[in-house]
């Protein structure tokens, strides 16, 4: 299956479904506030859908898997997230473009959505590394990330400019395929399992 296929993918938590613009009002109307925060970028209401044509394009060119976050308990389209920089002759993706509405944030969607998308990389995928890359000011992402049994690789610096002319230092994790059982029995006891695809 090419990496860059957006496979339905089922938690008791949240489905992780190919995105598409019919996902345009509802992640609008989730996004709340998020578009406003400095260090990263989450599209505005207004940008949504040029956003998910944005990450479509991507697809198209085999470069980026992307999903709509669907939350379990209401059914409701609460986020994206991407498989991005897609290396598949070496067998790596990144996890990564994600963002979650505030309401579902710290229940346990974004561990299960990460068990999810790990899962499905390594043991379907056969990835021999998934690696996460943040904003070095982005603490919540960090924490989050480093939480979920990722090890931090190094910091690029001076690695992009944003969407305000300053530079930013991107700060890289990643798990390998020999700590992928460990990580996931950790997540799993976190959250239930197992995470299956469809």
């Amino acid at each position: 299956m090419p990496f860059s296929d957006a496979p339905t993918l089922t938690h008791q938590l949240v489905t992780l479904e190919q995105l598409s613009l019919g996902h345009a009002e509802a992640l609008s109307e989730s996004v709340g506030d998020l578009w406003q925060i400095w260090y990263t970028h989450i599209p505005s209401p207004d940008e949504m859908s040029a956003e998910i044509e944005r990450r479509l394009s991507l697809q198209q060119k085999g470069s980026m898997a992307p999903f709509a976050v669907i939350d379990g308990k209401t059914n409701l389209a609460v986020g994206m997230t991407t498989y991005m920089n897609i290396d598949e002759p070496n067998r790596r993706v990144e996890i990564g473009s994600t963002w979650i509405s505030e309401g579902v944030q710290r229940t346990g969607l974004n561990q299960a959505m990460k068990l999810l998308m790990l899962s499905y990389a390594f043991e379907e995928l056969n990835c021999i590394a998934v690696e996460f890359r943040t904003h070095s000011q982005n603490l919540q992402s960090r924490t989050a990330i480093a939480g979920l049994g990722a090890k931090q690789d190094g910091i690029l610096r001076s690695h992009q400019i944003d969407r305000f002319g300053n530079l930013r230092d991107t700060v890289c994790f990643s798990v390998i395929a020999s700590e992928w059982p460990s990580v996931k029995e950790e997540l799993t006891s976190r959250v239930g399992g197992p995470a299956r695809s469809n």
